[in-house]
Order: structure tokens, then sequence, then C-alpha cells
């Protein structure tokens, strides 16, 4: 990976790390992003009794981790494994996963331009870093719009390229809501009635796909890249189908989780 940060960690921060060596009550690892290496105490690997680390921890293995303490006379570097919650990990995870993608991008355009992918990405990340924290936000705001390369200050002839390059490889999140629905009605005219919620449904959206399943069941489908726009037409959906609700008839509603593209 070519990504690093220059001198120290902050105490606090979430790094990613590569286990080098493990001792009966401390592990060292490698922190992918920076230079140096930090030590995890047995008590910060996880929660409980330890007998064996090597039943948490391999030599080699990436773990992410948090940094407790950093001794910089020293450059002692403490970290914890234990604390850092799911969500952490997994949103630092996606950022080195979105920043070897963008280090993929430039190593495909480096041999393109007959350069080295050091000397582009050096290039690159120079400019980047003046505005984002990792290369890969500046891809992504290039993609959504909110930016130019020119803009952020790449020449004419390098910006045409990372345009082309970069919508390539980088796409705008977009995300499939779905959910099902369960109409049931004794009316007289239920036919009608459940016609006409579904068919308010589907007017929704352009996009908006409803599917009957059987047995008074429905599901609906629509793609949105703007989760507060998706949001407002699923309550509206809810909000439908509690008209639909009276003493001769009744309506389920599920949902499932957003499931983005990318």
């Amino acid at each position: 990976m070519l990504y690093k940060h220059a001198g120290l960690p902050d105490e606090g921060e979430i790094v990613l790390c590569r286990v080098t060596k493990i001792f009966p009550n401390s592990v060292f690892a490698q922190m992918v992003e920076y230079s140096d290496s930090g030590m995890i105490h047995i008590s910060e690997i996880a929660p409980g009794r330890i007998r064996n680390l090597r039943e948490y921890v391999k030599v080699g293995k990436q773990i992410v981790c948090v940094v407790l303490r950093v001794k910089k006379d020293r450059g002692h570097i403490d970290l914890s494994l234990r604390r850092v919650g799911t969500g952490a990990k997994l949103r630092k995870l996606d950022e080195i996963k979105q920043e070897l993608k963008a280090e993929q991008v430039l190593a495909k355009l480096a041999k393109k331009l007959e350069m080295k992918t050091e000397d582009l990405y050096k290039k690159v990340s120079e400019i980047a870093f003046e505005h984002y924290s990792y290369v890969h936000s500046a891809f992504k705001e290039f993609v959504a719009g909110k930016v130019t390369f020119e803009e952020l200050g790449f020449d004419s002839k390098l910006a045409s390229e990372l345009n082309v390059a970069v919508k390539e490889k980088f796409k705008e999140p977009v995300a499939t809501f779905r959910g099902e629905i369960e109409l049931h009605t004794y009316a007289s005219d239920g036919v009608l009635r459940v016609r006409k919620t579904l068919s308010k449904i589907a007017e929704l959206r352009e996009d908006m796909q409803v599917v009957y399943l059987g047995a008074g069941k429905y599901k609906f489908t629509f793609v949105d890249k703007e989760i507060k726009a998706a949001e407002k037409d699923i309550s509206a959906i809810e909000k439908i189908l509690s008209k639909f609700q009276d003493k001769v008839s009744n309506f389920g509603f599920s949902r499932e989780k957003a499931d983005f593209n990318a």
C-alpha cells in the first residue's frame, strides 16, 4: 500500500495493523498507514482471561486497533484490539479498501502514461491531500460531480486522463431498497381497493416496481443514491398503507436493509 501518514498517530485514532511478533503477554504490530509499530498488551487483546494469545491473533494477520497512548519521546505506541467497535472496524476496513482501489486506478494509469506507479501516486496524492485525507475521497467527490480535477489543481492533461480512469473504476454509490407488503380485505370492493393502493405506491417514483408474490403479498423495489429521499418515499408507502386499514382490511409491511452497489 502506497498510502502513508507522516509522523505518529494521534491517541484515539483507529489504525489498520499487521501482526509481526507474538510474545506470552504482548503482541507487536506494524501500522499499515504509518512507518511505526505498536504494542498490544494481553489485557487489550480481548475481554476476559486469555490463556493463549495465538488463539486470537496470528503473525501476518491484519487487525484494526485503536491508539491508546503515544510516548513521543520514546516513540512507543500502545494499541488496543478489544476496544474497537464493529462499526469503527468496518469503517476503517472500507477506507483501506477504497484507498487500495484508488491506487489500482493510478497503477493502471501510470502504465498507460509510461510512468512509475510511485511517481504518479506522489504527484496525485500531494494535490489530493491538500483537500482530503484520502486519494479515494477526491475521486468520489469527482464522480459525484461535486468537484473537477482542474478545480483541485491538476494540470489539464493529467486531469483529462484522471477523468477517464476514475470514471471507469469508481461509480457513485446507488442503493437498492426492497420491502414486502401484505394486503388482506373482506370488503365487497376489496379487489379495487387493493389495486388502487398498489397503484398509488407505484406512482410514488418512476422506478418503483411492485410485483405480486402470491397470497396477498407484494414486493416493492426501487433505487436511489440519496438515503434521505429514499426514506421519505418509504414513509410515503407506509402512509398509503395506513389508509387501507379498517375494520375489514389490514396490511403488513416489512423492509430489507438497503443494498449498495459500491
